[in-house]
């Protein structure tokens, strides 16, 4: 079976915006989903100024 140019086309266009929104989008989802968990038992507050001074 042989995919149409257009069909072949359409593929690689969801294929490069899927890379895109997995490179810029992976290090936000993490940050926001640890920072919504919360810090473990004895471990100091998770808060977005020490991610951003230490």
């Amino acid at each position: 079976m042989s995919l149409s140019p257009q069909t072949k086309q359409k593929i690689s266009v969801v294929l490069n915006v899927s890379k895109t929104v997995f490179h810029w989008g992976f290090i936000p989802a993490v940050l926001y989903l640890g920072f919504r968990r919360g810090a473990d038992p004895g471990m100091p507050e998770l808060s977005f100024m020490h991610l951003l001074w230490q």
